[in-house]
């Protein structure tokens, strides 16, 4: 997949995937040879991503695209409709709904930043859901997507194939690449990651070596499986912003093979290598990226998507938990269970944080307290899964999310109350 050096074939039925050639005059089954380009054609090889795709109908046979009617909550960069603010920023979960909802129309805005014409910057998401998709298919022009359930079990039936994934799993879906979303359960949330710059990729491990981290063989592309369904079909797809809808006549799933680096993946979080000291001192978070969006400026991400899974803490003489720190980068942290090691209550599984640029944050005086005064046995963080999407632009709320009660007006709080610190005289 791209940037993990993995390249797949597969293919649903016996020679349906074409041998030596691309897209041979005819190809086998009277299939049509399609591909998906993630990338320009000119990009170098090394970083070229498209796969060849051998469908059952070309997918442009569809009606002319219109706009979607149903309102949405789900907003795109530039993000304008709130100021971007240096305050901390806290949020409860979001609820499940009451009315029959999908994932397209249980998405909501957090925030964002960049512009999707310019090709930078991001915008994050929740998701609550209580209804599968049915005969819809979705597809996101704008950016891939990573997909991170909080609650609930995901069946999600691409044009690669079919994925599976549940709370401490996560998903990417290239841009462009059709797909459509089950419940296996009554209702499922979770966050959004919706990348507008260059492709999510494994980090450069530096000085860690060869091992470590995220392993390009965990990231799991699906089989090739299709659909031979003809009945009318919606097709909604998010293109610079704006969400609009079309039908088709029969299911976009009609893919009987493929190969190629670009496709779907599903990622088990607990398979992360995690890094850590053995000494002194607590790492640096970038330690824990999983995945990275690069920018113009070298080292210094579009978005990182970093996790804090269980992990030995055995570093001597040191404020084991995050210190206190202001960061050039903007930080948006999300729970997906347990309790984050830096914060003893008020950032709950399925809630979000959002630290900006140079915006000071840290634990707060409970966990200082436990932190400066525990004894330094090695301990194991363990039943926790937090992450982070870090960038290196400001992050802009969107107005639902400045105006819902999920927002925890007395998150300041957290930090009122160190005791200053009591200096003695140096003889």
């Amino acid at each position: 997949m791209p940037g993990f050096g993995n390249l797949h074939s597969t293919e649903a039925l016996p020679g349906a995937l074409p041998v030596g050639r691309n897209s041979p005059q005819r190809a086998p089954y009277g299939l049509y040879a399609e591909q998906l380009s993630g990338t320009a054609f000119t990009a170098p090889r090394h970083q070229n991503h498209r796969s060849w795709l051998y469908r059952m109908r070309p997918s442009a046979g569809h009606q002319p695209f219109r706009p979607y009617a149903t309102p949405s909550l789900l907003r795109s960069g530039p993000f304008t409709e709130r100021t971007p603010s240096p305050n901390r920023l806290r949020w409860n979960p979001l609820e499940l709904p009451k009315e029959p909802t999908d994932f397209i129309d249980g998405l909501i805005s957090h925030v964002g930043n960049g512009d999707v014409a310019a090709g930078i910057g991001c915008g994050i998401h929740m998701f609550a859901a209580n209804n599968s998709m049915g005969d819809r298919a979705f597809f996101n022009a704008d950016g891939e997507m990573v997909i991170l359930p909080q609650e609930g079990r995901l069946r999600i039936v691409t044009e690669f194939g079919i994925l599976r994934a549940g709370p401490l799993e996560m998903i990417l879906i290239p841009r462009g690449v059709r797909f459509r979303v089950e419940l296996l359960d009554a209702g499922a949330r979770g966050y959004v990651c919706e990348n507008y710059g260059a492709p999510f990729r494994l980090p450069e491990l530096g000085p860690i070596g060869s091992n470590g981290l995220a392993n390009a063989r965990d990231f799991e592309a699906p089989v090739a499986a299709y659909e031979d369904i003809e009945r009318s079909y919606e097709i909604v797809q998010k293109f610079m912003g704006a969400l609009w809808t079309t039908m088709a006549d029969h299911s976009p799933f009609d893919v009987v093979a493929w190969h190629g680096n670009l496709a779907p993946v599903r990622y088990d979080l607990r398979r992360f290598n995690t890094m850590g000291t053995v000494s002194y001192d607590h790492p640096d978070p970038s330690i824990f990226t999983v995945l990275t969006s690069p920018s113009d400026t070298p080292g210094t991400a579009n978005v990182d998507f970093v996790i804090f899974p269980p992990r030995w803490m055995v570093a001597e003489d040191t404020f084991r938990p995050p210190w206190f720190h202001r960061n050039v980068m903007s930080e948006y942290m999300g729970l997906i269970r347990g309790e984050y090691d830096a914060k003893s209550g008020g950032f709950v599984p399925g809630g979000a944080s959002l630290h900006n640029c140079m915006s000071a944050h840290g634990p707060d005086v409970e966990s200082h307290g436990k932190a400066v005064s525990a004894a330094l046995a090695p301990t194991k963080i363990d039943e926790m899964m937090a992450f982070m999407f870090e960038s290196r632009f400001p992050f802009a709320p969107t107005a639902w999310a400045m105006e819902t009660p999920l927002l925890q007006a007395d998150y300041d709080a957290c930090w009122a109350g160190f005791p200053k610190a009591q200096l003695e005289p140096r003889s």
